[in-house]
């Protein structure tokens, strides 16, 4: 199976996300429609699919200039292991030059330091390149 990262919103079934974090234990309770703002209001979000399943999410929420906070990381549980949540990390984080980025686990913490993450008292962080280095 060709596994594909779309990075825009249209066309996303929303009840099928919904649907399927519930099946892969990895629904907070938001609706579909809810799943639908959140990823709206988000700064870059990236959706991994096989064929046209949902089976990966990834967003960031950032000011655009130094902090950015990345929320949302999952991979559909079959699929786990193929290299997806990295597809889709690293797809984020070349959006974020400049920046100092924060996420918040409770596992899951070496994926996030092979992506170059160090653990600190409030979250795993990383600057990607060089703090307030960027377009703006």
């Amino acid at each position: 199976m060709i596994i594909t990262y779309k990075r825009d919103l249209e066309n996303v079934d929303w009840e099928e996300m919904k649907a399927t974090l519930s099946q892969d234990k990895f629904d907070n309770g938001r609706t579909p429609e809810q799943l639908r703002v959140s990823f709206a209001n988000s700064y870059a979000t990236c959706i991994a699919y096989a064929g046209d399943r949902i089976i990966g999410t990834a967003r960031v929420l950032s000011d655009g200039v130094c902090n950015a906070y990345i929320v949302d990381v999952w991979t559909f549980s079959p699929y786990r292991h193929q290299g997806i949540a990295t597809t889709m990390m690293r797809t984020l984080l070349a959006e974020l030059q400049g920046q100092h980025v924060c996420l918040f686990t409770d596992d899951t913490i070496d994926f996030y330091k092979k992506l170059g993450f160090t653990q600190k008292e409030t979250c795993l962080e990383l600057v990607v390149g060089k703090w307030l280095r960027n377009q703006v």
